[in-house]
């Protein structure tokens, strides 16, 4: 019985955790791109710092018509917000945030499960690129299956080099072994592992699947009100998702002062810390030329995720 309790309590965390935190993240960037960029509009809603802009938003998107192209596959139209979305809490439920077993479920090869579940998402902007029987949404759906290749490989590099470097694929045991030094030795690794990411989940200055000012707005132009809700979610759950692996795998997880008692806040706070480096990189850079991208992806970051296994490799080697 106490058995069953505890595993509903834990899926029960998973799950406000993920309806909670990719609305922070959401509440945050509406909060700092008005900071940054001099956006007086989320300030106000609600009277204090545009407290309420968020449920503004909400009740703005549930009052919108949802429409489907009557040219559209509408069951793949409509299951497509459904697959961009329930990744990131599959995945949720693996990260590790605290120590003694502060996981929704802990797992063995949970290094492996999570990559191969994240990339499960970007079929969500394939599948709503394709059946919206849209020119442009058919584009940005191409443009996200390009972005895909070209970055699923140093995504997959770097993150390998950590399970070197720790001698474990369970994201708990990569935390357990991490040390002061890990951070140094492995920048060069994290670096590539969240650039990639950011381009996975198209966010600027990687957003061309998405380009407003090309194909209007890429797989998601013939979503509305809920559905195309549920991709922003998607979106921000993304963030929260990349942000807490990279904590997880780069960063130490829940190590730093007091990590026996409260760890599980470290990996919060270096998970929100990422959060607005996010947001940060969307309001600082433009966003990049397709021949860009793909140059930075397969003349940059592949060789540098190579160069990062082989500097493993050599530092595991003189170790033991």
């Amino acid at each position: 019985m106490n058995d069953v309790l505890d595993v509903v309590l834990r899926l029960v965390a998973v799950l406000v955790a993920f309806l909670v935190l990719p609305l922070v993240v959401g509440q945050a960037e509406h909060k700092v791109m008005a900071h940054m960029q001099g956006r007086l509009g989320p300030m106000y809603a609600g009277g204090f710092h545009g407290w309420a802009q968020l449920v503004a938003d909400g009740v703005k998107f549930a009052q919108k018509e949802d429409i489907v192209p009557a040219e559209a596959d509408r069951k793949v139209f409509q299951l497509a917000p459904a697959v961009a979305l329930l990744p990131y809490l599959v995945v949720l439920i693996a990260i590790p945030v605290g120590p003694h077993g502060f996981v929704g479920q802990a797992l063995d090869a949970g290094l492996v499960f999570v990559l191969a579940v994240m990339g499960v998402g970007v079929l969500g902007s394939l599948m709503a690129g394709w059946a919206s029987a849209n020119k442009y949404s058919l584009l940005g759906g191409l443009r996200t299956a390009a972005q895909l290749m070209a970055y699923e490989l140093p995504l997959l590099l770097t993150a390998a080099s950590v399970a070197m470097a720790a001698g474990t694929v369970s994201l708990p045991g990569i935390v357990s072994a991490y040390h002061w030094w890990w951070t140094p030795w492995q920048l060069v690794g994290a670096v590539v592992f969240f650039t990639a990411g950011l381009a996975e989940l198209q966010r600027p200055p990687f957003d061309m699947p998405v380009a407003d000012s090309e194909i209007i707005f890429g797989a998601y132009t013939e979503y509305t009100g809920l559905r195309f809700a549920l991709f922003l979610l998607a979106e921000y759950a993304g963030i929260v998702v990349l942000c807490a692996l990279t904590a997880v795998l780069f960063l130490g997880g829940w190590h730093g002062p007091w990590a026996g008692s409260v760890g599980w806040l470290w990996t919060l706070v270096k998970t929100g810390l990422l959060a607005f480096v996010v947001i940060w990189l969307r309001v600082s850079y433009p966003r990049l030329r397709e021949d860009q991208l793909q140059k930075l992806a397969w003349t940059v970051l592949i060789p540098l995720s190579l160069a990062q296994i082989a500097l493993t490799g050599v530092v595991k080697v003189v170790i033991s």
